[in-house]
């Protein structure tokens, strides 16, 4: 082991001023900060993946290219004839390759803004400048200044996400289609939330030859085993296979995604099951004192809140960790951003949060 100092002068300048992604430790805590689908698998079910998984060959490398498995995929996602599909070690893998694959030098990747935080991340960490368009004060598009954005920066990649993270809502369909047909490089309509918006831009890609459509099994119920796949032209998925490590989705992965496609209606039911918490939990807020709540088409809520610092630390005081969004924009100023849970678990977070902001129980 040397001995010498470390010169971390070595590293990129950019890298080193700003900090790693974190993750909040949630030992002990109801945990609805990360839009987790909280339900477990059935016992039986459990059984059967350990039974799989136990059956998978460890020793060896996962196929580069398991043809097989995106085909079933593929027909259970409802991907259209003549598109293909690429897979990533989650959607956060794909946008990175996405951007690389884009990243010539003076590249712009362009998003409405406040967004997913992972598409300006890939945007920086592949030297591609970030432009993010502010949305209005509903979170809704804001269609001339993003139309003249594209205009103006002619960004190699578009990032809508569809819901937005973290405000939850749907964006105006007929600007995001505007966006499409206006745009000089790609579109990435990324649903992430699918099962819960229950509204995709999936069989449009045929007829728009710029767009993309990325989603996450992790949202689904999937989140432990990391899996995102990304559809399009193929012409596009053949140029992004370039920059794809070989083996990026390991066998675990692939063997416990093959079952779980075999049961997509249990998958199914859970959400179907939190969409409804949704509805109660939303009502809850809205009928709490001093709480503003968004719609939201998400497995999580967004609400504003006097002090919201305060507001935050007092719940994970009380044993709900949420997340405070409060300053990540100035259009989230005094935002906490809530994952709907089990009823248990939405209830429990309700009566904390009336608690520490004084609304009767």
């Amino acid at each position: 082991m040397s001995s010498g100092r470390l010169n971390l002068s070595v590293l990129r300048d950019d890298v080193r001023a700003i900090d790693a992604y974190a993750v909040p430790s949630a030992s002990g805590l109801i945990k609805l900060d990360a839009m987790e689908n909280p339900f477990p698998l059935p016992p039986g079910l459990m059984q059967q993946l350990g039974n799989r998984l136990g059956r998978t060959p460890l020793n060896r490398y996962p196929p580069s290219d398991p043809r097989g498995f995106k085909e079933r995929l593929a027909r259970a996602m409802g991907v259209p004839e003549g598109m293909q599909l690429m897979l990533g070690n989650g959607s956060d893998e794909l946008i990175h390759l996405v951007i690389q694959a884009c990243a010539r030098p003076d590249a712009v990747v362009l998003a409405p803004w406040p967004g997913f935080v992972m598409y300006e991340m890939s945007a920086r960490f592949n030297r591609c400048r970030f432009v993010g368009v502010p949305l209005k004060p509903d979170y809704s598009l804001d269609a001339p200044a993003l139309l003249a954005a594209i205009e103006e920066h002619k960004p190699a990649v578009v990032f809508i996400a569809h819901p937005n993270n973290p405000t939850g809502n749907l964006f105006d369909r007929a600007v995001v289609e505007d966006v499409i047909r206006v745009a000089p490089g790609l579109v990435v309509v990324d649903e992430a939330y699918l099962p819960f918006a229950q509204d995709t831009w999936m069989p449009q890609l045929p007829r728009l030859g710029n767009l993309l459509v990325l989603r996450t099994m992790s949202k689904l119920g999937l989140a432990g085993i990391r899996l995102g796949y990304l559809v399009g032209h193929p012409d596009w998925i053949m140029q992004f296979d370039k920059v794809r490590p070989p083996y990026n989705v390991n066998v675990l992965t692939l063997a416990a995604a093959e079952l779980m496609l075999e049961n997509l209606p249990i998958l199914d039911a859970q959400a179907a099951t939190l969409r409804a918490e949704r509805t109660r939990l939303a009502t809850a807020l809205a009928d709490s004192h001093g709480v503003v709540a968004f719609p939201s088409s998400a497995n999580f809520i967004l609400f504003r809140v006097d002090k919201a610092d305060r507001v935050f630390a007092a719940l994970r005081e009380r044993g709900i960790l949420i997340k405070n969004v409060s300053h990540m924009h100035p259009l989230l100023d005094g935002c906490l951003r809530v994952t709907v849970g089990t009823a248990a678990e939405n209830q429990a977070f309700i009566k904390a949060l009336r608690a520490v902001i004084g609304t009767p129980q």
